[in-house]
């Protein structure tokens, strides 16, 4: 197995998950717009298209909002006021860390330097990172969505190995999406470790490890140590 020198991880779905009540998002969205409210939020999860931009949230969930809308027979959704109602009762400091995720960050800790990467901008980010006190447990957390290129582009990825002053073949990178984490890790030149919310198939994707929960870095890292001793 190749070493590993360095951890760095995605935020969202990866180290933390919302601890905020999705129904309260969906009621927050209607509430805003003194509209009756139709469906559900698991409905709305289902009409989303792929991942969201990182950039422009409201379009992607006014998109789904229109889908579902149609699917229920209304017109003229008013779509945009709904996504923005959506995130106006988003609380970014309601995380929580996901199972495993503070035995994966002590043992990455113990282990050598490590990061964080998340898509999303400062703005919406750092609350969450405040939450958890990520800033006291890795050595640096970069935003890339201030920056002018984001996952799944190299430049994030080759960014946070030189903050933190390792090659990227040395830095394992761990995220829960294939086409943002494991395919911008291996386009930078990192290993990959996906670590998804649900198991599924990794879609032609070869990330160099698949992990149940992030505690599964911890046998990594350990046996990583072991092929180094002489």
């Amino acid at each position: 197995m190749q070493h590993v020198e360095a951890v760095v991880f995605d935020l969202d779905g990866t180290l933390c998950e919302s601890t905020q009540a999705e129904e309260t998002l969906y009621a927050g969205a209607f509430e805003a717009v003194d509209l009756p409210q139709f469906g559900a939020v698991d409905e709305l999860w289902a009409a989303l298209d792929g991942p969201p931009d990182p950039e422009d949230e409201q379009s992607y969930l006014a998109a789904g909002f229109r889908r579902l809308g149609a699917q229920y027979g209304h017109r003229q959704v008013p779509a945009d006021e709904l996504a923005a109602g959506l995130l106006d009762t988003v609380d970014r400091r309601a995380v929580a860390f996901r199972d495993g995720a503070d035995g994966a960050l002590r043992a990455a800790r113990a282990h050598g330097p490590v990061g964080v990467l998340t898509n999303g901008p400062a703005s919406r980010q750092r609350p969450k990172v405040e939450s958890l006190a990520l800033a006291d447990r890795v050595d640096t957390v970069r935003y890339a969505g201030d920056r002018p290129r984001r996952k799944p582009h190299p430049e994030p990825f080759i960014d946070v190995c030189e903050t933190l002053g390792t090659a990227p073949e040395a830095t394992l990178y761990v995220g829960d999406s294939l086409a943002y984490d494991v395919a911008g890790a291996h386009g930078a030149g990192l290993q990959a470790a996906w670590c998804p919310r649900e198991p599924g198939d990794s879609e032609g994707y070869r990330p160099e490890y698949v992990f149940d929960s992030p505690a599964d870095l911890i046998e990594v890292l350990e046996r990583s140590d072991e092929a180094r001793q002489p």
